[in-house]
């Protein structure tokens, strides 16, 4: 979808002033979404979120683990009856702070949004495969494909930050995952290790912008420029992933981003430069991906399977997934 927008940069500073963001974001808002759609984003913005998170059966059952929560007086809703997403509830009600729980310390259970916890679904891991997991820390992530392989196969999980790869490392043994290899290296110069792996989730570095109802301070927190250089980051990144996949392997690149410079555009520069194809996602949620002119970008007709989420339309944080496959 393009629009075209003639003189509304008033509309634009109205706007930005009302909901407390920089000018230039709504400008790109009202390219992207139309005037009503973004004032439907902003408001939705203004709302918390549902609390979520993925019960841990490398841990517990989930039976033991509904049975436990609810005798203690948390109501919660099993988001596959929504969504298909595997071990993941909404919280409705806690007498306890999440984090603060001798369950949570013991593993039981990880702290996750319900669109972060979509990725790893499309990647679906299976036992015994060889994965890698780029950009990993925290460890959300990591320990859910841990959770779909049953802790066997190899997980190679890469960050490149000392502080975040502590956590990283903090978490997997929390939740009892010990088929992980953690390696604190530069995720772009990961071809250089001769790996050939079946899959790979890219959950890449990225601004943010979806995270907004649950940060509002990413409304002023980051200018153009940080748009434009994390997306040069993503192309490297998404380049150095694609070569440490075996033919035929697959790879799920996601971000919680809203600029099409962080999604759109990074896929469309791997479909154009490598030997991969856009798949098709058996999953129903979200909206299509952007695909005709954007910021007088043309983009490649198969990117409209990837998908989209927003606060507006689906009660999630802002969220792109899209899934490739190598060329055999």
């Amino acid at each position: 979808m393009y629009i075209h927008l003639s003189n509304d940069d008033n509309l634009a500073e109205e706007l930005a002033e009302k909901y407390g963001y920089r000018p230039y974001m709504i400008k790109r808002y009202l390219i992207l979404f139309g005037k009503e759609e973004t004032v439907e984003f902003l408001e939705a913005n203004e709302k918390m979120l549902i609390p979520s998170l993925r019960c841990n059966t490398l841990r517990i059952s989930e039976e033991d683990f509904v049975n436990l929560f609810t005798k203690k007086g948390f109501v919660l809703e099993k988001i596959e009856k929504l969504s298909g997403i595997s071990y993941g509830y909404r919280v409705f009600k806690t007498p306890f702070p999440l984090g603060a729980t001798n369950e949570y310390l013991l593993g039981f259970y990880f702290l996750q949004s319900e669109a972060s916890m979509i990725p790893v679904q499309v990647l679906d891991p299976k036992p015994g495969e060889i994965i890698l997991d780029l950009a990993a820390a925290p460890g959300g992530k990591t320990t859910q494909i841990a959770q779909f392989m049953e802790n066997t196969g190899i997980i190679v999980a890469i960050d490149i930050n000392r502080r975040r790869i502590k956590s990283l490392r903090s978490n997997l043994s929390r939740c009892g995952v010990y088929n992980a290899l953690t390696i604190r290296m530069d995720g772009c110069q990961i071809s250089d290790l001769g790996l050939k792996v079946d899959k790979v989730l890219l959950d890449a570095p990225c601004t943010g912008e979806g995270l907004i109802p649950r940060d509002p301070k990413r409304k002023t927190s980051r200018e153009l420029k940080d748009i434009l250089y994390l997306s040069e980051l993503q192309k490297e990144l998404m380049t150095a992933a694609i070569r440490c996949l075996k033919p035929g392997g697959q790879l799920v690149y996601s971000t919680c981003a809203i600029a099409p410079e962080e999604n759109e555009f990074v896929i469309d520069h791997a479909l154009k430069n490598e030997h991969i194809h856009v798949k098709k996602m058996d999953f129903n949620r979200g909206s299509p991906a952007f695909t005709d002119v954007i910021f007088d970008e043309t983009l490649h007709p198969s990117i409209k399977e990837a998908r989209r989420f927003y606060p507006h339309k689906d009660g999630t944080e802002g969220f792109f997934i899209c899934k490739l496959q190598k060329d055999s």
